[in-house]
């Protein structure tokens, strides 16, 4: 099954936390001092939310799959789109282990495919500037993907 991804920044991790759980009538599943995360059965999304980065809005759009092959078979799709790609290949941030890779649409929204091998006790476990958005370890900027990862992302 894959299940869909929204990555948001916001200002006041607290207060949207509350919102969100009032929202999806749920708790996140992880909560950690900058990141929140659920995990929707209803309908199935992987939500989550972070104050790294640039300014509030989407960060971007995703595809979280169950296994390898469902994967592979978004990046052949990604690669059939004729878009930059960029493999990550393993990588790590959202306190997450991962495979993945990332395209850029038409409008230069970042969409992020990728399996969760496993869960870290870290956002990411690459060293990170200290703020800003070039703190932000999660979307490649505009026109990132056909060039190799600097961030953990």
């Amino acid at each position: 099954m894959k299940r869909f991804h929204v990555h948001l920044h916001v200002d006041d991790l607290n207060r949207s936390i509350g919102f969100y759980s009032q929202l999806f009538a749920a708790q996140p599943a992880r909560t950690e001092s900058d990141y929140a995360k659920w995990m929707l059965e209803d309908p199935p999304v992987n939500f989550a939310i972070s104050t790294r980065g640039g300014k509030p809005g989407i960060d971007h759009l995703g595809i979280q799959t169950d296994d390898a092959e469902e994967l592979a078979g978004l990046k052949a799709r990604a690669q059939a789109a004729d878009m930059a790609l960029l493999d990550e290949g393993t990588t790590t941030c959202c306190y997450a282990r991962s495979e993945k890779h990332w395209i850029t649409d038409p409008q230069g929204v970042a969409w992020e495919h990728f399996h969760t091998l496993g869960n870290i006790p870290v956002f990411n476990e690459a060293s990170q500037p200290a703020s800003g958005a070039a703190a932000a370890c999660c979307a490649p900027s505009d026109g990132r993907a056909a060039k190799p990862a600097a961030s953990c992302c």
